[in-house]
């Protein structure tokens, strides 16, 4: 495939002039997670309407340049499952790319399959197959063989015609509002999610009680820190199994501390002392921010409602062309039914966002207020077609 290739400040400068005079920009990027502590950037693919690009950010060192033209401007970003673009964006000018549309998002709100590849929605939306076949390449490895650049430049060379066909159906659809809100959030969430502390992922703390999740926390709180530092996974400075048997354990003093198999390793061995005073952190919490929210009991006819209700919606998204994994959760319908029957405290919702999720935006007008109608009365659920893929009904 024709494209060009950014080595040299001057040829990303050029890059940026012409991002500055596109009207839509789509842009891919191939990044190693494994051994940093954040993914490290490898290659950044991008099409104008000037042609593709290639980017090697081993041999261009400062790409705010870049990370600014897609910020700037009123230009239509195309990416497809954007996490990690919105993200180095993110860390490069604490900004994201301007007009953002995710293919992968967008196409949800037409099809009914959600989070899909980019293949399946080259597929499924154009009809054409996207080729692939250097899944295993490591990107920080040089030289790139032509073969890994083409493999690179297939993720953006369908995102202009994807674009204008999902958007032809969305519009057609009358989603276009849908999909800008559900974008708003998905960025809102990527935002937040950086600085969101994430200690109650650690797995194997199901049954522990409100002081050992204190140490949980202060542990995971030390080992965040600590990664960033040095720069490598989270999981290198300190596994979780350690952090869970450490916070059970309920002991800040260095010996036994050491004792614990597993604690004897460089460099967990040389971080002991401060491993201990996080412990003594945590015996010493308060303990409102770890104890989970008091609510009502939730009524025992709840799950069997949900039941009810999950293939309904399910069908009714599907009828819809939405697809259902993206509209809710069977979580989500039990927090609605909760809801509408009552055992939400009132005083707790001060806003739109602390309704449940089905009670707000475009899933109430989808799913939210057939719930109220079918725990009212209002409407019934019914076998229309039983030899249909969709054969229940809503009347």
């Amino acid at each position: 495939m024709d494209y060009q290739r950014i080595t040299t400040p001057a040829q990303l400068e050029k890059l940026c002039g012409e991002i500055a005079s596109s009207s839509r920009v789509g842009f891919d990027t191939e990044f190693v997670s494994e051994d940093t502590f954040r993914p490290e950037l490898c290659l950044v693919q991008v099409v104008t309407e000037h042609g593709m690009s290639v980017i090697d950010p081993q041999e261009v060192k400062d790409l705010k340049p870049f990370w600014q033209a897609m910020a700037d401007g009123d230009h239509v970003t195309i990416a497809h499952a954007a996490r990690e673009e919105i993200n180095f964006s993110l860390a490069a000018v604490d900004r994201v790319p301007a007009n953002l549309f995710d293919t992968q998002l967008a196409a949800a709100f037409c099809s009914q399959e959600y989070p899909a590849a980019y293949a399946s929605v080259v597929t499924r939306i154009l009809g054409k197959k996207a080729e692939k076949g250097e899944q295993r390449t490591d990107w920080r490895r040089r030289p790139l063989s032509t073969a890994q650049i083409n493999y690179a430049l297939e993720d953006v060379r369908y995102l202009f015609e994807l674009h204008e066909r999902i958007m032809l159906k969305i519009n057609k659809l009358e989603r276009a509002e849908w999909l800008d809100e559900e974008t708003a959030a998905f960025i809102e969430e990527v935002v937040t999610a950086r600085t969101r502390q994430r200690w109650k992922r650690v797995s194997g703390i199901g049954n522990l009680g409100p002081r050992n999740l204190a140490i949980v926390r202060e542990l995971w709180l030390w080992r965040q820190a600590e990664a960033e530092k040095r720069d490598i996974p989270p999981r290198r400075v300190l596994r979780d199994d350690l952090i869970v048997e450490l916070a059970k354990r309920k002991t800040s003093t260095p010996d036994k501390i050491r004792a614990v198999r597993g604690m004897n390793h460089r460099p967990v061995k040389n971080a002991i002392e401060e491993i201990a005073e996080c412990v003594e952190r945590g015996l010493a919490a308060p303990m409102d921010e770890v104890r989970a929210p008091r609510g009502k009991p939730m009524p025992s006819q709840l799950n069997l409602l949900g039941q009810v209700l999950v293939p309904a919606i399910t069908s009714i998204c599907r009828k819809a062309n939405v697809a259902a994994s993206l509209a809710c959760t069977a979580t989500d319908i039990r927090e609605m039914i909760a809801y509408q029957l009552g055992f939400a405290l009132e005083d707790e919702v001060e806003n739109e966002n602390d309704l449940p999720v089905l009670a707000r935006g475009w899933r109430k007008e989808l799913i939210g207020s057939l719930i109220d109608d079918v725990l009212t009365g209002r409407k019934s659920i019914r076998i229309d077609d039983p030899h249909s893929e969709h054969p229940l009904a809503v009347e």
